[in-house]
């Protein structure tokens, strides 16, 4: 990379970062501290915790599309202002009702598509696998820094404490935006937007359908999983609510020893579409694994080791395999389908994860995962080789 490409690779992959990380802080404490709220239920718990996945994946797709029309940069700004403002209603809020309005809000900022975008805009083709790479890796690195001040900062703060948090990790993105981020990238005029055309070819891609079922599925996981974790963390395994980022602080570090030879031999070898199966047949297993050891803390940290290794390594590597399949003159249409799957699977496993947990307990949400991941296994398998990789192959 050139230092152009290095500023904006890292300046955007660092706004990304600080925005998932303002939507990810809440997943380890809401459950526990929601409790609280006027109103609350674990159903509605659960749609709290993934209300900003349906207003994400309704508006992705038009915004992804705005930033071929009219600019990527408006686009951000704008997403980014209503995510504070978001951040601001939850905050706050005194009842359950209230902080899943500011959630939604906090949704309507999809900005994912045009990040993302404007990322492959700044990049030359040779280093755009790298860049949405370092992006797919920074939505890991944000959801383990979460897991980690998302206790911290609830003990003290309180849960409106998390949500003025997030305000400020928007506000600081925005500020890297003006000041990090080099000039370029597609202007008003420049492009006419993606058409239906466009978006229907996307849909027809049966790799990039494979990898946007992919993404949904890990999301729908992820979410659920976090309905019912802290309360397994403080009700079955007798860990304080505010000590929960001791558990999560060497599981997680951990897992990036498990997560990056993985990809280092993936991305090396060319064969990282082989080995995106066994990594969800991996989060199956660790989802299984969670459901029988709720009650032993030694098998109970190697499973959730097991998850989060497998996460980490899904969530750093499918943005780089949409950037491989997805067409150059209409990448923003493929980006933005990924990242609508993406924030549908996050609120189908807010949602669906309150219900289970109201009725069926922990133990029923982790079988519900494992059964969502193992569909997703046999999805993945067929995944072929990107077409480049195949030429390259073929010379």
């Amino acid at each position: 990379m050139n230092s152009s490409e290095r500023r904006a690779t890292f300046g955007l992959a660092a706004i990304f970062g600080l925005r998932m990380l303002g939507l990810f802080v809440i997943l380890p404490v809401f459950t526990v501290y929601g409790d609280n709220l006027t109103g609350s239920t674990p159903t509605l718990i659960g749609l709290a915790i993934g209300a900003y996945g349906l207003t994400q994946a309704l508006l992705q797709i038009p915004m992804g599309a705005a930033s071929d029309r009219w600019g990527r940069r408006p686009v951000i700004v704008i997403g980014l202002l209503a995510f504070i403002a978001g951040s601001i209603v939850a905050a706050l809020s005194t009842s359950i009702y209230g902080v899943i309005a500011g959630r939604a809000l906090q949704g309507a900022g999809a900005i994912a598509a045009a990040i993302m975008a404007l990322a492959s805009d700044l990049t030359r083709d040779s280093q755009r696998t790298k860049a949405m790479a370092i992006i797919g890796i920074s939505v890991g690195s944000a959801f383990m820094l979460a897991l980690i001040v998302g206790p911290i900062v609830a003990a003290h703060l309180g849960l409106s404490g998390v949500f003025w948090f997030t305000a400020v990790m928007a506000a600081a993105a925005l500020g890297l935006l003006f000041f990090l981020v080099p000039p370029g990238g597609a202007q008003s005029g420049e492009r006419r937007g993606a058409s239906l055309a466009e978006i229907g070819s996307v849909l027809r891609d049966r790799n990039l359908l494979r990898l946007d079922y992919s993404i949904l599925s890990l999301h729908f996981i992820l979410t659920a999983v976090f309905v019912v974790l802290p309360v397994v963390l403080q009700n079955s395994l007798g860990v304080p609510k505010e000590d929960h980022w001791e558990i999560y602080i060497p599981v997680m570090l951990l897992s990036v020893v498990g997560m990056v030879p993985i990809i280092g031999v993936g991305e090396r070898s060319g064969i990282m579409h082989k080995v995106l199966g066994g990594v969800v047949l991996v989060m199956a297993v660790a989802d299984l694994a969670l459901a029988e050891t709720m009650h032993t803390a030694t098998w109970m940290l190697i499973s959730l080791w097991l998850f989060f290794t497998a996460f980490n390594v899904l969530e750093a590597t499918l943005p780089s395999l949409v950037s491989k399949f997805a067409p150059g003159e209409y990448r923003g249409a493929a980006l933005g389908v990924y990242s609508t799957s993406q924030f549908v699977g996050a609120f189908l496993g807010g949602v669906v994860g309150g219900s289970v947990y109201g009725t069926y307990g922990a133990f029923g949400v982790f079988n519900v995962c494992a059964v969502v991941a193992a569909v997703c296994f046999l999805v993945a398998i067929g995944l072929h080789a990107p077409q480049r990789l195949q030429q390259a192959h073929a010379e």
